[in-house]
């Protein structure tokens, strides 16, 4: 069988506020029967505080007949407007090798035509994307490409303000009207040691929105694949201005003669000099960021301040206040980057200043145990990756283990040991190939289906459960939610799929997440 996609964006829309007024609907019907001697009022403007007065149950009535009225005509015009259907389609096959045959392989001599990827699970898909057209894909990847290059050079500028701070000496010289105030052990102590990680922690709350905003924007269709990409860019973020700006910027005042004179040579040797000099901040910034968000994670402070203040001026319905229980899921796309940046600050500081590593150690330590409490107990499950992050986990280990030979290097070049230069070369040599190898010979198996445990799959489902009838579950599986409890023209389940002619289209092939091993279920 196979389920058309359809560009209902528009739809989904009116669907999204129509529920909004029902849940308005609800409160003050609520409010009506608990005093029956008194009909709810509200006004037509502003958030209900401006304009005429009005009955709200019946205001409210008469604003869901209306988007009713529009969600009908709407889904009939979907239907009925060829333009609305979209060139893609999900399509479910009676076994698993079927599938990953059809998904894994080129269908057509012509590469254009009936591209074929493996579907997200119905949970995993992003619908809003699922109409964004083959050449405008490539458009927004390539203007988001951009736009995240200038995010991150001039994000280099508040950031070296920040880390001007740790210099005592060079805000004497600007402001010297606060020396009384800076040179108190008290103050002078919290400027060094934690103000600058407090606030390049407030700068970093608000880059996961615009990262990810960024990500849906560049066309991917599945969650899990705007979480792995934006978890690309968090990392790509933090490795340039956290690591590689707190380094350079940290000690501008005493480095910026040198940089306006030296060779781009010797941006290296630069660099490694000093590596050793901003280790305190980085055990600083290990603190407040790595224990500090472990602690918050199990406290979780934010949610439970979020839930009063919610339940107090916001919560109108009993689904409103299980919208505000809700836990959420975890949030990938920042967790991990900075999971692997401390990794990475324990490679470049290990030969260097290994007083750092036990606070590394304490980390890992604790965000293990927290972590996995969490996922077990707390965080709702969004989708099932099966697997599908691992390579690009992998390449950051990879190019994080680089960075810290790369800066050794200099730094050894800084102290008069050249041969011992010359001879670490063969180290992040040896690491790229060893990164080609193991690409090579694994990354398979985390982006495909082996057919061998596709046929085993299949052989011991006919023989456990012979009776097993998935249409009943696919047929509704890929509808897309603004069809979804209504009167809706389903296409016909279709027995014999290869009798029927090859549709073309013009849908870019993207990797999508990987389904459960229990999924029938390609796409075209």
């Amino acid at each position: 069988m196979h389920q058309v996609v359809y560009n209902a964006n528009k739809l989904a829309c009116i669907a999204a506020e129509k529920k909004k007024l029902i849940n308005w609907h609800v409160y003050y019907q609520n409010k009506y029967e608990r005093n029956p001697s008194k009909r709810p009022t509200t006004r037509t403007g502003f958030l209900g505080f401006l304009g005429n007065k009005v009955d709200a149950i019946d205001h409210y009535t008469a604003i869901i007949d209306n988007l009713s009225k529009q969600e009908a005509e709407e889904r009939e015009s979907i239907i009925n407007n060829p333009n609305a259907v979209i060139p893609a389609a999900f399509v479910s096959f009676k076994t698993r090798w079927a599938a990953a045959v059809c998904a894994q392989t080129q269908q057509t001599s012509n590469p254009t035509i009936w591209l074929t990827e493996w579907a997200p699970e119905p949970r995993d898909v992003f619908w809003e994307n699922l109409a964004i057209p083959y050449f405008d894909l490539n458009m927004r990847r390539l203007l988001m490409a951009v736009a995240l290059f200038f995010l991150t050079f001039f994000f280099m500028i508040p950031i070296a303000l920040v880390q001007s701070l740790a210099n005592i000496e060079a805000i004497e010289k600007v402001l010297p009207f606060l020396k009384p105030i800076i040179e108190k052990p008290s103050i002078k102590s919290v400027i060094q040691g934690f103000l600058p990680g407090l606030a390049l922690k407030i700068f970093l709350i608000m880059l996961p929105k615009i990262l990810m905003t960024m990500s849906k924007m560049e066309g991917i269709t599945s969650l899990s694949g705007l979480d792995r990409r934006s978890a690309s860019k968090y990392y790509l973020f933090v490795l340039v201005n956290v690591f590689l700006g707190s380094v350079i910027t940290g000690t501008a005042f005493q480095q910026l003669g040198q940089f306006i004179n030296q060779p781009s040579t010797e941006f290296t040797k630069t660099v490694g000099s000093t590596i050793p000099m901003k280790a305190t901040f980085f055990i600083t910034y290990i603190m407040i960021d790595g224990w500090a968000g472990i602690a918050a994670e199990i406290l979780r402070l934010a949610p439970l301040i979020t839930f009063h203040v919610k339940n107090t001026f916001l919560v109108k319905t009993e689904q409103d206040r299980q919208n505000a229980m809700d836990p959420g899921s975890l949030e990938f796309a920042t967790s991990e980057p900075r999971i692997q940046l401390y990794f990475m600050l324990g490679h470049v500081y290990a030969p260097v200043t290994p007083f750092l590593l036990p606070f590394i150690v304490v980390f890992f330590a604790f965000a293990y145990m927290i972590f996995r409490h969490q996922i077990i107990n707390v965080y709702n499950q969004q989708y099932e990756s099966g697997g599908s992050f691992w390579p690009d986990i992998h390449g950051r280990v990879i190019s994080g283990l680089i960075i810290s030979q790369i800066l050794l290097m200099g730094l050894l070049s800084t102290r008069g040991t050249d041969k011992s230069t010359l001879v670490l070369i063969a180290q992040p040599i040896l690491t790229l190939w060893f990164h080609r190898y193991c690409k090579g010979r694994f990354e398979s198996a985390f982006v495909k289906f082996p057919l061998e445990e596709a046929m085993v799959k299949d052989t011991l489902e006919r023989a456990v459960e012979p009776n097993l009838n998935l249409r009943i579950y696919l047929q509704d599986a890929y509808v897309h939610p603004g069809f979804k409890g209504d009167d809706f023209q389903k296409p016909a389940i279709i027995d014999d799929e290869e009798n029927n002619p090859l549709i073309q289209t013009t849908r870019a092939s993207r990797r999508g997440s990987k389904p459960e091993s229990d999924s029938e279920t390609g796409s075209y």
